[in-house]
């Protein structure tokens, strides 16, 4: 492990088996992959980061600005205000098809209030900031001298150097009974034991760093890569070549299996957040990804950035 860009770790270069074939139909089918080295923040941007970027440029987040009607036929303009999606936790067990029933639009939510108007940020300057849209974190990075990482770039980051491992830390989720992330235990969305000492989410670097120094690789809040959403293609796990440094540079065509039909692409997440469960979202694996709509923010997105050279 290696430090000399401030507040980065150099992550070597290497090939490395990308997906999983064990869990969901996504992250299917297991491939080899090639990445160069590159650094990357050793934890997610903080509150007290982006605050420092929102001083020095004037930048307005997405959630701070009112939609787009021509992004949104059909839904009324009254509705399209300033705001952003924040988790309720029901007080019973829900239909677990229907997430309205612990997801709300929240106006005037935002990485300012991140639960609602008039909620502060006092004591988390070194939480990872949340309800940022893709664009956002694009802008901090740009800002920064940075850029946000590729899918094969942050996946492989997160797996530390342990080829074909379950979780960041090895195969064993709690080793000893220690919990080594901060995801959801209990039944999800009704019941949160917080069994790893956190309800929601935790400053960065509470947790372990995996074997290349990165923290939060797993849980705390998902994060923004660079990589449109598209499957892992059948053909890659099949090819003569391992493709090196692969990058999905515009979306899939048609309808992405889970997402609703729409005009907006989906950039992937990475690494699950606090409120992954076993029970409904088993995803604070590195293999873990999920497509998310580029114009989404909410109280469990984040991003980290990266400098290749």
């Amino acid at each position: 492990m290696v430090r000399i860009r401030e507040g980065m770790v150099r992550v070597p270069g290497g090939t490395f088996l990308m997906g999983s074939d064990a869990f969901y139909p996504e992250e299917r089918p297991a491939h080899r992959v090639t990445v160069d080295g590159f650094w990357m923040d050793e934890h997610p941007v903080t509150n007290a980061e982006f605050a420092r970027f929102i001083d020095a440029t004037g930048y307005v987040p997405l959630a701070e600005r009112a939609p787009d009607p021509g992004d949104y036929p059909g839904v009324d303009p009254a509705l399209l205000v300033p705001g952003s999606l924040v988790f309720r936790r029901p007080p019973h067990r829900v239909d677990l098809d229907d997430p309205r029933s612990w997801w709300a639009y929240v106006p005037g939510a935002c990485w300012r209030h991140p639960e609602e108007p008039g909620s502060t940020l006092a004591g988390r300057d070194r939480h990872p900031v949340v309800h940022v849209a893709h664009e956002d974190a694009e802008a901090y990075a740009a800002w920064a001298g940075r850029t946000l990482p590729t899918e094969a770039e942050w996946e492989f980051a997160a797996r530390g150097g342990l080829e074909g491992a379950t979780y960041v830390w090895g195969d064993e989720f709690a080793p000893d009974g220690r919990m080594l992330a901060n995801t959801w235990q209990g039944e999800f969305p009704w019941q949160n034991l917080a069994t790893d000492g956190y309800e929601g989410a935790s400053p960065v670097g509470a947790f372990p760093a995996n074997g290349y120094g990165l923290y939060d690789m797993a849980g705390n809040v998902w994060e923004w890569t660079a990589d449109y959403f598209t499957r892992h293609p059948e053909a890659a796990a099949k090819a003569c070549c391992i493709p090196r440094n692969p990058r999905v540079l515009s979306p899939e065509s048609g309808h992405v299996v889970g997402q609703p039909a729409a005009n907006i692409p989906s950039k992937v997440l990475k690494g699950g957040s606090h409120l992954c469960a076993p029970n409904y979202c088993l995803r604070y694996r590195p293999a873990a990804r999920q497509p998310q709509t580029v114009e989404t923010s909410a109280c469990h997105i984040g991003f980290r950035c990266l400098v290749r050279n």
